[in-house]
């Protein structure tokens, strides 16, 4: 892997994370001021409700990163042309069961929301699940030239692209809703927008990498091949809909939209939090694909297991514990009182995603050896127990029940897979948990240290939600150095003398 890509790929996709995060952050309460409450909580219920259809990629698209991997490693062009070839046919395919699909539930869409929308509210929710449908019925194929980017090692275009598209999208969100735009607006102005990406990442992919898709041969093994190795990262794209979008489904059907609004900025709010590891992770499969096809030892992949692993983790737990020293005061002051229960929903969805994102190299590895199917089978079984148990609590809690029936399972599912990766894939587990445990204790030393102080401060004031940021990020960086390894040292010094050298030029 090119060294400029990765670390390219790196740093860009923390400029994409920042950027959405932020702009995201200024933007949302302006977005549910704009469109209400409810009508705000219907947008974010058709939207998880179209966005079970996107398991229908079958998870094709991590399928094109592996196999061009391979073929790349294999120097055989030609069979990575007929692979994309017997791909897009399968995505033909995808996009008629996706119009078959949304048009069968469109017909039920009176009897999944009619006791709890309005007349008006539901036309609105039909309007906006069709412009959903079709805008999906492109999206999943197009989305296959952002993997077959990934699969080349070409991660700085289209993450520049991406970057850009967010910035132009938020500019037009802010202007469509000040001119008095609603929700089914919204959702047009987000099928043109993929519809340009599509466009752009075609360019990348036809006229820089030089790609070409030709089916030479129609092979059934080759498409037996394909569907034996998407077919787990199929059940794993049910599972990430199931846990969190499921909780917009049935909290939908039993309480009113401004319920379901509430659980989605808690929701929203977690899944910013996933996105910070997801920077990491994201470009780490090719290189655990050319490990595991070099033979690497269990040392080896271990290592690298671990040093993945502490980098999101020092990212992840500063984050977390800055949010639940000042998480309440921010959803105060970000999207008013009526959202405070969304910050216990957070916390919990926050403490339930950790171990997970920080292990995604582990998942990589599982992924390049193409044995996916224990952790399939484990994760559609907790994931189904998360949701049957969170809509059981959410009769009581609303959303807090549903998010912690989901996080109950989701720590079984960690503990079966830390006993599959020691015993099956051969890392070093107990080794694994050494090397990270330090950073969990200094980080709740850290939460603790400055909760203590902080409790005597007011709630509810900018600027002593400020200092108590200012106080832990400090307290963070002093004590974090005492555990850094040497590795770790090195990079940031590293770091630090690239920002020296831009601030001494300017």
């Amino acid at each position: 892997m090119s060294s400029k890509q990765l670390k390219g790929g790196v740093a860009l996709s923390y400029v994409t994370i920042f950027l959405t995060n932020v702009i995201g952050l200024l933007i949302t309460p302006f977005i549910v001021k704009s469109l209400g409450e409810a009508q705000y909580g219907i947008y974010t219920m058709i939207g998880a409700l179209v966005g079970y259809m996107t398991v229908l990629d079958f998870g094709l698209n991590n399928t094109i990163i592996r196999f061009i991997a391979k073929y790349r490693a294999e120097n055989d062009k030609g069979g990575e042309e007929n692979f994309l070839a017997h791909a897009f046919i399968m995505y033909v395919i995808i996009s008629l069961l996706v119009v078959i699909g949304g048009m069968i539930i469109y017909y039920n869409l009176d009897d999944l929301y009619g006791k709890t929308l309005t007349s008006n509210e539901l036309e609105m929710a039909k309007t906006m699940f069709l412009i959903l449908v079709f805008n999906l019925a492109i999206s999943l194929p197009g989305g296959a030239f952002k993997g077959i980017c990934s699969g080349h090692e070409e991660f700085i275009l289209p993450r520049i692209t991406n970057i850009i598209r967010y910035i132009v999208r938020s500019a037009l969100v802010v202007g469509l809703l000040l001119l008095d735009g609603d929700a089914i607006g919204l959702v047009v102005l987000d099928t043109i927008m993929n519809l340009l990406i599509i466009a752009v990442n075609m360019v990348i992919v036809f006229k820089k990498l030089k790609v070409r898709i030709h089916l030479h041969q129609f092979e059934k093994k080759l498409l037996r091949q394909i569907l034996g190795f998407s077919l787990w990262i199929f059940v794993f794209a049910i599972v990430q809909q199931m846990r969190w979008k499921f909780g917009h489904l049935i909290l939908g059907t039993l309480f009113k939209p401004e319920v379901v609004a509430v659980y989605a900025i808690g929701t929203v709010l977690g899944n910013y939090y996933g996105a910070f590891s997801s920077a990491i992770a994201s470009v780490f499969l090719p290189k655990a694909m050319k490990m595991v096809t070099n033979n690497a030892s269990s040392s080896q992949l271990t290592g690298m297991f671990i040093k993945i692993s502490r980098m999101i983790l020092f990212v992840l737990l500063y984050i977390l514990g800055g949010f639940i020293l000042v998480g309440v005061d921010f959803i105060h002051f970000w999207v008013g009182d009526e959202f405070s229960e969304a910050y216990a929903m957070a916390v919990v969805m926050m403490l339930g995603l950790t171990l997970i994102l920080s292990q995604g190299f582990g998942n990589n590895i599982i992924e390049a050896r193409n044995k996916l199917k224990f952790r399939g089978v484990i994760m559609i079984i907790v994931t189904i127990c998360g949701a049957v148990l969170g809509a059981f609590l959410a009769k009581e809690n609303k959303g807090l029940g549903m998010i912690i029936g989901t996080v109950i399972f989701m720590l079984l599912e960690r503990v079966i897979m830390t006993w599959y990766y020691h015993t099956k894939i051969d890392l070093q587990m107990f080794r694994y948990y050494k090397e990270i445990s330090p950073l969990f204790l200094v980080s709740l030393i850290i939460i603790t240290v400055t909760n203590y102080f902080s409790q005597y401060l007011p709630i509810h004031s900018v600027k002593y939600m400020i200092l108590k940021t200012i106080v832990y990020s400090l307290l963070y960086i002093t004590l974090v150095k005492f555990i850094l390894t040497d590795s770790e040292k090195k990079l940031v010094n590293e770091l630090t003398l690239k920002v020296k050298k831009k601030i001494y030029k300017k």
